[in-house]
């Protein structure tokens, strides 16, 4: 008994002293090399970690949001070049392109020291430390969280707020927030959010702590950007666009048309992502190996 008692112990010692040593390891950052990266916690540790396969998505290909397209890189390259810029809210329909838009202004001024930090919903309470870990870098770092919103029960967005508002901890000229979000979800959307309203004796209408808290956020965002649903001709344009993209013909464009408006009826919507899904779905089956 004594000697599977001291067993144990021995066994015991010995994984806690490799757990330390696997959490005191955390890999360091190249940032010569990594373009972009994700912030990882694991195991009681946090760390970048680099993305190795990045979108090669260009503004070129993004068809329709002009508008949405010169904001973006106006505002990007404004803070590459040291000049005030600010944090961006892109809202809207899903699949028009606000995600693709940032990967396309990553790929466009990464040569100029452009870095991107994806950091996850779950992850926002660590953006203080990430900022500390970059706010010495030569490199222009975009924070960029994507498909922000927030439920009652969560206290994330006060931890981006202090980023936002760029408190004496956090603040930092070469960090900027990008997020992306259909405004219905980073605003009151629930019931039980309205709820919260309230009448005052002069008729007007106050929102309750949990909207305030939501409106608080977004307008912490200097530059929104929307993004709207595409009409027919320009989900087909873009569709071509792709078609031409996978070596397809202008006569193979045509006959795919009324295959491509019946794709995007059966999803219920005419989105880029859909016309980027339609096309290689349609390229890959009638393409000659």
């Amino acid at each position: 008994m004594y000697k599977s008692e001291q067993f144990l112990t021995r066994t015991e010692a010995l994984i806690k002293r490799l757990e330390d040593i696997l959490l005191s390891a955390v890999p360091t950052t190249d940032w010569d090399t990594t373009i972009a990266c994700r912030w990882r916690s694991q195991r009681g540790r946090s760390f970048f970690q680099p993305i190795v396969h990045l979108p090669t998505i260009q503004f070129s290909d993004l068809r329709h949001i002009d508008r949405q397209k010169t904001l973006i890189e106006q505002n990007t390259h404004q803070f590459i070049r040291g000049l005030p810029a600010n944090n961006v809210l892109l809202t809207g329909s899903r699949g028009t392109g606000k995600s693709s838009l940032i990967h396309a202004c990553l790929n466009r001024f990464s040569l100029q020291g452009l870095r991107l930090i994806e950091v996850d919903k779950n992850d926002l309470q660590d953006l203080g430390d990430i900022v500390e870990q970059i706010t010495s870098r030569p490199e222009r770092f975009i924070i960029f969280c994507d498909d922000l919103s927030f439920e009652k029960s969560e206290s994330s967005y006060k931890a981006l707020k202090v980023v936002l508002d760029g408190s004496m901890a956090t603040q930092s000229d070469n960090v900027l927030i990008y997020a992306t979000s259909n405004l219905r979800n980073l605003l009151p959307g629930c019931i039980r959010d309205n709820e919260t309203y309230r009448f005052a004796s002069d008729g007007e209408i106050h929102p309750g702590e949990v909207v305030e808290e939501k409106m608080s956020l977004s307008e912490r965002f200097g530059l929104w950007v929307s993004f709207h649903p595409f009409k027919q001709d320009d989900y087909l344009a873009i569709v071509a666009h792709w078609l031409m993209h996978f070596s397809c013909s202008d006569t193979d464009i045509n006959i795919a048309r009324s295959d491509a408006l019946v794709w995007a009826l059966e999803r219920g919507s005419r989105s880029g992502r859909v016309a980027w899904q339609f096309a290689r779905d349609w390229a890959g089956r009638h393409q000659k190996t």
